[in-house]
């Protein structure tokens, strides 16, 4: 029988596959005597085996799909499997205090965890995050549990979940996952913005997925409208794949667009970029025509993973988009970790509200070290390309100063070693905080660019968590207030002579193109599948008649009224 609902279209297309849930098991583990420990240590062997068969076949998908850098994660991860240091002593627990082989692999890998978490040096505390890792796989086996890893589907599904980490949807092979719904997350979250990057059809917000949709139940997807249909009849499917065939109809007819300017057709010209997570995304940016990388979110280079990269490793993922984009302007942002995005191999103490508390730029001055790295790599991959730097999260003018002058010491040491850097690269800052966008007259005389993150920006400036369903009725881009504090960014960059851009999700909004072009925005920056699409429609707008309905725009009450004379007058007409 067809059951439907809704939630939030967070990528656009239609999927249609079997549901996969994925789930996080739990893994509750109790003391029991045995009586046969011979019987029991084989039992942990067995489980051992099993995780090693695993683990292998992970690291050589790992390898194939994404780099053999990656891949060493999981060489590591075998490394601690066949370590007798901590193999031995929990088949000495099994045997000598007569115990069931779960309490034995748990209480000896706590032991090993807590001793090496305690040391001062980094390479041990990884060890740490190692064996937590591997032991939780040998766990879920001894107990009969299965635990899933989105990299390891290999065939056609949907995935369901309660929400997707970035770096699940990081594993995500578009090839085998054709869409996905979450129970919790809005359009902004970063598994949605990750999904329009992979470009995979995906609702969420659909808060009932996990408890209605059952393992291997055919799905439908509608990443256009947010409908999801859970054991559809065949006319039903019928109806969709001819509105999945309507969509990559218009798709084609966007595409036709991929070489062309982005201009007006009063003849104004802007640049329509893209936000990049890897540097395998640029295949995307290109085959969408991207005239820039509007930004590249770097923390992704630090994620799924158990250490920090090394200044090779992001020197070479920097080069490579550099040189993938071949001379076009490249955003890139510095370390923005926190809020709702963690290290599992960063120890950084809780905070009550993370997103106000110790993240991106705040974090990296608190850990000049960790800064430097990431400067240092930037500075050495910049003569591959056309590279400009963009601090995030920055609140006051001094914030920018420091983050600035250890840029600049990297660059004095490097160029001691007689390493080459650019004397070309563009230093500026995101603006997603209200401060700094009543303050961007004065930021404007010292940054050499602005780049607005509506994201955070709008719920900073509405006191409302973006991924608070209670709430999100306040994430409101089209706000009088939004608008206004947008326009006051943008006049001052221009009285200064400086460019600003918008990399928030704002920025490929139907509804927001024409208001934005209206302001006087330079750069539009959105996920790569959006570019065509606004092309297509800034081709049909004009700059100067936006121009003049800015001041009426600016004068309306509420967000609804600003959206509805816009969709009227400038999107529906």
């Amino acid at each position: 029988m067809a059951n439907s609902f809704s939630g939030i279209a967070a990528s656009n297309g239609i999927a249609i596959a079997k549901a996969y849930r994925l789930e996080n098991p739990e893994l509750n583990v109790e003391q029991k005597n045995i009586t046969d420990a011979e019987a029991e240590v084989a039992r942990f062997e067995k489980a051992l085996g099993q995780s090693v068969s695993e683990l292998e076949v992970i690291k050589e998908r790992t390898a194939q799909q994404i780099s053999e850098k990656e891949a060493d994660i999981f060489g590591a991860h075998l490394l601690v499997l066949s370590d007798p240091e901590l193999v031995g002593p929990i088949k000495e627990r099994i045997s000598s205090d007569k115990v069931n082989a779960e309490f034995a692999l748990q209480e000896t890998a706590n032991m090993f965890i807590a001793m090496f978490e305690s040391m001062d040096n980094e390479y041990m505390k990884e060890r740490a995050a190692d064996i937590r890792d591997v032991t939780k796989r040998v766990l879920a086996h001894l107990l009969g549990v299965s635990i899933q890893s989105p990299s390891m589907i290999s065939e056609e599904v949907i995935i369901i979940a309660e929400d997707l980490t970035p770096s699940d949807t990081v594993q995500l092979n578009p090839e085998f996952v054709k869409g996905f719904i979450t129970d919790i997350g809005g359009r902004t979250s970063h598994s949605a913005i990750l999904a329009r990057t992979l470009e995979i059809p995906a609702v969420v917000g659909a808060k009932t997925a996990m408890a209605t949709v059952q393992n291997g139940t055919l799905v439908i997807v509608d990443g256009l409208d947010g409908n999801i249909i859970v054991d559809p009849d065949a006319a039903t499917v019928s109806e969709y794949e001819e509105k999945q065939a309507a969509y990559d109809q218009q798709k084609a007819e966007w595409a036709t667009l991929k070489n062309e300017a982005t201009v007006t057709k009063d003849g104004h010209a802007v640049e329509l970029g893209a936000n990049i997570g890897t540097p395998k995304d640029i295949a995307g940016v290109l085959e969408n025509g991207g005239e820039a990388v509007g930004l590249y979110r770097t923390e992704f280079l630090y994620m799924g993973r158990d250490q920090f990269p090394t200044e090779d490793e992001q020197t070479e993922a920097y080069a490579a988009v550099l040189k993938g984009m071949d001379g076009k302007p490249t955003v890139v942002r510095t370390l923005d970790i926190g809020g709702d995005k963690e290290l599992s191999y960063l120890d950084l103490p809780k905070e009550l509200n993370p997103f106000l508390g110790l993240r991106a730029i705040r974090l990296c001055l608190e850990m000049p070290d960790l800064f430097r790295t990431q400067l240092r790599a930037l500075l050495r991959a910049s003569v591959h390309g056309n590279l400009k730097i963009m601090f995030p999260m920055i609140a006051t003018l001094d914030e920018f100063r420091k983050a600035k002058a250890l840029l600049l010491e990297e660059k004095a040491k490097l160029q001691d070693e007689g390493v080459a850097v650019s004397d070309s690269i563009e230093v500026g800052i995101m603006v997603e905080i209200p401060s700094t966008a009543v303050m961007a007259d004065i930021f404007a005389k010292e940054v050499d660019f602005f780049s607005i993150g509506t994201n955070d920006l709008i719920q900073y400036t509405m006191a409302a968590d973006r991924m608070n369903e209670s709430v999100s009725y306040l994430y409101q881009p089209f706000n009088p207030a939004i608008l206004r504090m947008v326009k006051m960014v943008i006049d001052a960059s221009h009285k200064e002579g400086k460019w600003t851009g918008m990399c928030g999700e704002m920025a490929g909004d139907e509804v927001a193109i024409p208001i934005l072009l209206g302001l006087g925005l330079d750069e539009f920056s959105m996920s790569a599948s959006s570019i065509l699409k606004a092309r297509a429609q800034l081709k049909k707008l004009s700059k100067a008649e936006m121009e003049s309905q800015v001041d009426h725009i600016l004068s309306l009450s509420t967000s609804d009224e600003v959206e509805e004379f816009v969709r009227t007058k400038f999107v529906n007409a």
